[in-house]
Formats: structure tokens, C-alpha cells, sequence
């Protein structure tokens, strides 16, 4: 029991970052910076993993999520850094944003467009950036994927294995 609350808490937790972060761009008009954009890829990928994880309760799988928030982590701390002048960020980082650009500036592919600048937090709350809420969520959630992957398989699941050899 306490593994399926688990793995529904792995699963939809990164699902409602994701939610959030295209709410808070699309109906909040908070543009993301290339940070923002690649501190979603590994709650995808947990959530993804974690659909696999649901179905076939294979440790690897697990282990995969655990890794997946740690990088995701990773890039928060990274990304709070930035915002608070702690070190550079990258070079990628810098621009206007999307603000005041045309739908047919945005449809332009010949030309890049700046995303918004890493260092300049779009939202804060209690003191913290949404970059930093991220990295705290992250560590959480490596928190429930190790927990799982400490756990093992729930009794009854023995898939390889006989009755006869026990």
C-alpha cells in the first residue's frame, strides 16, 4: 500500500510541475529562459519512467526516476545561482525574452529568439525563486524515488522466481 501512494506521489508530482510551469507561462504570460525550458526535461522523464515504473515495479526503473530528479535538482541549484549572483550563467541565458514579439516574429524561423535572462527571477515566493520551489520539489521527489527504490518489489510480486524454489 504505502508503495502505490508512493509511486501515484512520483508520478503526479512532476506532472503537476509541468502543469504549473505552462500555466505560469501561458495564462501568467511568464516567459521561461533556457533554464526554465531544460529543468522541465527531467520531470518528463520521471513522469514518463514513473508510468513505467507503475506498471512493471522493476528497481531500475526507479532508480532511473531517483537520477532523473537528482539532475533535475542539479539544474535548479544551477538556475538559483544565476538568479542570485552566486556564478555566470550561460551564454544562452541573456535576452529580452519573448515580451512584445509578433506572432509572426514567433513564427520567424530564420532568426533565433532570445528567451527571457536566467538571472532575472520571473516569480518569487517566500524569498525563493521559482527556480529554487523547483529544486526543492526535485530533492523531494528523489526522496519518494529512493524510498521506492528502497522498498523493492511489494510482496506477492516475485516475477522469475517459483514457488518451488522458496
Amino acid at each position: 500500500m504505502k508503495q502505490n501512494i508512493l509511486t501515484t506521489i512520483g508520478i503526479l508530482v512532476p506532472a503537476g510541475l509541468l502543469i504549473a510551469a505552462l500555466g505560469f507561462q501561458y495564462l501568467g504570460e511568464l516567459y521561461p529562459c533556457t533554464l526554465c525550458i531544460w529543468q522541465r526535461y527531467p520531470h518528463v522523464l520521471t513522469f514518463v519512467i514513473g508510468l513505467g515504473f507503475a506498471k512493471f515495479r522493476h528497481p531500475l526503473l526507479a532508480l532511473v526516476a531517483a537520477i532523473s530528479c537528482l539532475g533535475g535538482a542539479g539544474l535548479a541549484g544551477f538556475h538559483t545561482g544565476v538568479e542570485y549572483g552566486w556564478w555566470d550563467g550561460l551564454a544562452a541565458c541573456s535576452g529580452p525574452g519573448l515580451e512584445g514579439l509578433s506572432g509572426q516574429q514567433l513564427l520567424d524561423f530564420t532568426s533565433p529568439i532570445q528567451s527571457a535572462d536566467c538571472a532575472q527571477p520571473a516569480w518569487i515566493f517566500l524569498h525563493l525563486s521559482m527556480a529554487a520551489w523547483n529544486g526543492l520539489a526535485s530533492i523531494g521527489l528523489f526522496a519518494v524515488w529512493a524510498a521506492l527504490l528502497m522498498t523493492g518489489r511489494p510482496k506477492g510480486d516475485h516475477q522469475g522466481s517459483s514457488s518451488a524454489s522458496q
